[in-house]
Formats: structure tokens, sequence, C-alpha cells
């Protein structure tokens, strides 16, 4: 799945703003490398310090001085531990450089942290509610910091890393050679967009609307979405251009006559604030509301690898989930995060406070991060995973990437460590 839409600085102003759109499906991924990963031991069940039976009192002769009672050993708060279950650090591989769309995972970084330029990495102390588990985590940049291969390739080529950003449609496309298992829902809804200008086509409302005016439509190529619309006649064959390369400049030279690939929680505030030589409002259509609906950055593992890191697991996305809800509560602090950690990767990459505050107000505002159809956040619906199924399959199959045989949804996707009372 090809990621992000590049936004590079060095280049002339139009082009210095290249733009968070993200594409899908790249080549399948890399073979995968031997896997062993040592299984943690598993610690015993603390057993609670023998209380002494309370003896009657006969005669008061001399009263004892009162001991205090006996207190048990501190522990982190909420009980949460991570300690000798997870790996340390908990590695977890992202799709692109840091920003909003990712605050969740750096909401779980601890105050003593580094900024690794080198790996393009930012580590420090995992915490739950602001305690340590007792364990680190190290969040990994994809995008440029991977030669923009899929996540799905470096979770299989290097064992180090645990979890990784699946969306649904990729754990499709590699479920036959390169499985994966989401243990939860990053994103309810893809924020991913095809966006216009409303001076231009002012009666246009959605993507099929897109269709039948016949609007010229640029995107990444090889996104499985586009073959999907064009096979299923939304669009149609000739109207779509897989040559778009990032940035702004084609479509500000067409003066508006085209449409674009983007991200819903970016493009429209970075092209009414941030591109100088349009500076006006766009209108957008999300994918998902055509009938592509795929999850988004989805929190996988190795499906091999699911068994030996039960325990990590049943602890850690608990953590996930409510991590989270505090981010979009309160992001300010992890946006400065990711913030410093883009200007120190110094990589191209650009990324305001401006777009990061727009991204988390959409992000609640259209639903791309929130509970499910009932009231837990990060769960699946198996019956929507099997529809995207249903749906991608012939589209993989005529690109001759076919999924695995008989493919189901628990087959790529899991609520078994979902604590479904954590809710937005």
């Amino acid at each position: 799945m090809t990621r992000r839409t590049r936004r590079f600085a060095a280049m002339s102003v139009v082009a210095a703003l290249a733009l968070a759109a993200c594409g899908d499906d790249d080549d399948t991924a890399d073979e995968p490398a031997d896997e062993p990963t040592e299984e943690p031991a598993e610690e015993p069940a603390e057993e609670p310090a023998e209380e002494p039976a309370e003896e009657p009192a006969e005669e008061p002769a001399e009263e004892p001085a009162e001991e205090p009672a006996e207190e048990p050993a501190e522990e982190p708060a909420e009980g949460v531990s991570l300690a000798d279950i997870c790996p340390s650090p908990v590695v977890i591989q992202t799709d692109w450089n840091p920003e909003a769309e990712h605050g969740w995972i750096y909401e779980m970084i601890g105050d003593d942290y580094e900024i690794d330029t080198g790996a393009v990495a930012v580590r420090g102390p995992l915490v739950a509610g602001g305690e340590e588990t007792g364990v680190d985590i190290e969040i990994r940049s994809g995008g440029p910091a991977i030669g923009f291969q899929t996540v799905t390739s470096q979770l299989y080529s290097d064992d180090s890393i645990l979890l990784g950003y699946v969306y649904t449609d990729e754990a499709i496309q590699n479920s036959a050679e390169f499985p994966t298992v989401a243990v939860m829902a990053g994103m309810e809804k893809n924020p991913q967009i095809l966006f216009w200008d409303p001076e231009t086509y002012p009666d246009i409302e959605s993507i099929e609307d897109l269709g039948e005016a016949g609007v010229l439509i640029r995107y990444f190529g090889g996104a499985a979405y586009m073959d999907y619309f064009t096979q299923t006649g939304i669009l149609s064959a000739d109207q779509v251009d897989g040559s778009y390369d990032g940035t702004p400049a084609l479509f500000i030279a067409d003066q508006g006559e085209s449409a674009q690939q983007g991200f819903g929680s970016a493009e429209p505030y970075i092209y009414a604030n941030e591109v100088p030589d349009w500076n006006k409002p766009i209108e957008y259509a999300y994918i998902n509301d055509a009938g592509w609906e795929n999850y988004a950055e989805s929190i996988a593992i190795k499906a091999d690898r699911l068994e030996e890191n039960r325990a990590c697991l049943e602890q850690l996305v608990p953590i996930i989930q409510q991590s989270s809800i505090d981010y979009v509560t309160d992001p300010a602090e992890t946006n400065s995060l990711i913030i410093e950690a883009v200007e120190a990767f110094d990589n191209g990459w650009v990324y305001t406070e401006g777009v990061a505050e727009y991204a988390v107000q959409t992000m609640l505002d259209d639903g791309l991060l929130s509970n499910g159809p009932d009231s837990t956040l990060g769960n699946f619906d198996m019956e929507r995973v099997q529809g995207l199924i249903d749906i991608a399959i012939p589209v993989y199959e005529s690109l001759g990437q076919a999924p695995k045989e008989g493919l189901v949804p628990e087959d790529i996707v899991t609520n078994e460590f979902i604590d479904e009372s954590i809710g937005l």
C-alpha cells in the first residue's frame, strides 16, 4: 500500500508543500526473514503476602504498640506492567513521517525520549496514562525512511518490529504469502479522499459525481481502490491518471479543472492556508464513502508471531485504545513532539502546528478516529471486513495478486485483545 503525499521542502514555492495524500497497495512484501524471536518468559502470578490470622484478645496486660498493616509491594499505577511479557523496546513501524494521524501512538512515549535521526525513529519509556509500564517504545517512521516499502514488508524483513500499520486492504492483498493479523483498528475510517475545486465544479458532491462529470483524477498509481472504482463503473478508466507525484503543481496548473487524491485530515487545511498559489477552499469525498470501506492504520502483527506475544497483546492493546482517547482529548504536548521529530529528521517533510490541530479536529468531526457501530474504540466489524474481502478479491485477482483462498475476516483481524469498555 503506498502511503502519503510527499511534502518536500527544497522545491519551488508551490512544490515545496507536497501534501499528505495516501495511495494504496504497493507491490507485495519482501521475502520474510528467518524469524524466531525469543518468547517472553511467563511471569508467575504474584502471590499476596500471608496475613497472620487474628488472634482473639486475651487479657490486656501490656498493650503492644499497634503495628501498621503490611503494605503490598508497590506496583505501577493502574497495575499496568509490561515488563517480562513484552519486548523492550516495543517497536511499532508506521507508514509515513510523524503526523497527527499517528498521534495516538506517539501519545505513549514518556517524557524522557530520544529522537534518533539516523534511524528516523523516536524512542522512550512506554507510558499508560502518563505512568511508565516497565518497557520502552520505539516508533519508526515509514515512507521515505524505509524506501517507500510497505509496512508488511518491514514486518517480514525485521523481527525486531513487533507491530506495524497495515490497512485492511493491504492485509487482504498479502494474505496468501505474507499474512498479518490486525489486533486493533487504528482509524475507524480511512482518511483518503478525492478532492476538487468547488468554484469549478459547484454541483459535485461525491466521487460518483466526479465519475458522471468525467473529471480527470490524479492519484498514486497502484491504488487498489481506483481499480475497484473503474471495474465497477463508479469512474471510467479514461478519466483516471496514476501519475500523481504528491505535489500540488498539476492541480494548480489545471486551475481546478482536475481532481486529486489526498487526506481529509490534511489537504483541506493545507490548500486553503499553506499553498500560496492556491489558498482557497477545496471540497472532498472519502474513498470509504464510495464503497471501499477500509480500516486505516490498523495495528497488526505477523500472523505466526501472535501466539508467542499473546500475553503482551492482552495488556498492550487496551493501553493503545486508551492512548487514542487521551491524544484526541488533549493533543498539544504530543503534537509538539511530532513537530519536533519532523524538524529533527529534516528529510523534506513539512508539518505545522496548524495542520496538526486541523487533523485532530477533523478526525473527530468526520469520524476518522471514533467508536465502531457500538461504544468501543478500536474493534473491527466483521461484516464490514467481509464486505471489503468480497469486493477486494476480484480486484487483486485481476492484478495477479490473488489473496488466500477461502479468506475470512478472522484470518486478518481479531477483537480478542480489545477492551470493550474503552470508547470515546
